[in-house]
């Protein structure tokens, strides 16, 4: 059964980890897929030329969503080449990790603005589009981070906590017109950057989960599946968690 069937959808930061996997699962349940990427032009077409069979539009844009102007352009040409949008998944995020005592300003400042700034550039530049349509899901993803809080990742806590309050507060604005806003908060998922670890330290990262196991993107991109669904037409303003019971 195809859930997303005749929607499109913008992914932002798809071109690695777990927005590659959203991109790819949102294709298989039918779902037309505008991906962004910052700099890796190899990985885009990589993925653009994997999804484009079965009649199904995939397009990939080089687009920084830390930037006002560029959101709002990249909807437009969305909209020009799609003729249609009807989910926004904020997904793209950086981590610049240190201790608060050895931060600098400019990390501090560089991961509010691509993982939080972001969030609010492409949500204000879709609103006017499923205001007119009065329909729209937005997924913003979070981490168990931004719940919880980690040593070392002031900064990362400080964007994903904040994520949540800002969709929380959208939820609350626009569901008057049938639009919803929804947060993913994933816990430890393997993907690439996790393969660069050694097998000993991502063993005892597994073994602390209740579950025993990392995640995989597409335990993420199932998730996002339910909320960008009509299944989760009455839920919004939520916080689902992706985590393997971590924060049980």
């Amino acid at each position: 059964m195809k859930l997303l069937e005749g929607k499109t959808a913008i992914i932002t930061g798809a071109s690695r980890g777990i927005g590659r996997g959203i991109a790819k699962v949102f294709k298989a349940h039918g779902c037309a897929v505008a991906f962004t990427y910052s700099n890796n032009i190899v990985a885009a077409d990589e993925l653009e030329k994997e999804l484009n069979s079965g009649g199904i539009q995939v397009k990939g844009y080089q687009s920084n969503a830390a930037n006002f102007d560029q959101a709002n352009l990249l909807v437009e040409e969305v909209l020009s080449d799609f003729g249609s949008l009807d989910i926004l998944i904020n997904n793209a995020g950086i981590t610049k990790d240190n201790l608060l005592m050895r931060m600098s300003e400019q990390d501090f400042d560089q991961v509010i603005e691509v993982n939080l700034k972001s969030v609010f550039n492409m949500t204000k530049a879709v609103q006017r589009t499923f205001l007119k349509q009065r329909m729209g899901s937005i997924i913003h993803m979070s981490s168990v981070v931004g719940v919880k809080g980690n040593a070392g990742q002031a900064n990362y806590a400080a964007s994903k906590a904040g994520i949540i309050g800002f969709s929380k507060s959208v939820a609350l604005e626009l569901g008057s017109r049938n639009i919803r806003s929804n947060v993913i908060a994933p816990g430890f998922i393997e993907t690439e950057m996790t393969a660069k670890l050694s097998e000993d330290l991502v063993q005892g990262w597994r073994d602390g989960i209740p579950l025993k196991r990392g995640g995989q993107p597409e335990d993420v991109a199932n998730a996002c599946v339910f909320l960008a669904s009509d299944l989760s037409s009455y839920i919004t303003g939520q916080v689902l968690h992706v985590d393997g019971g971590m924060l049980t």
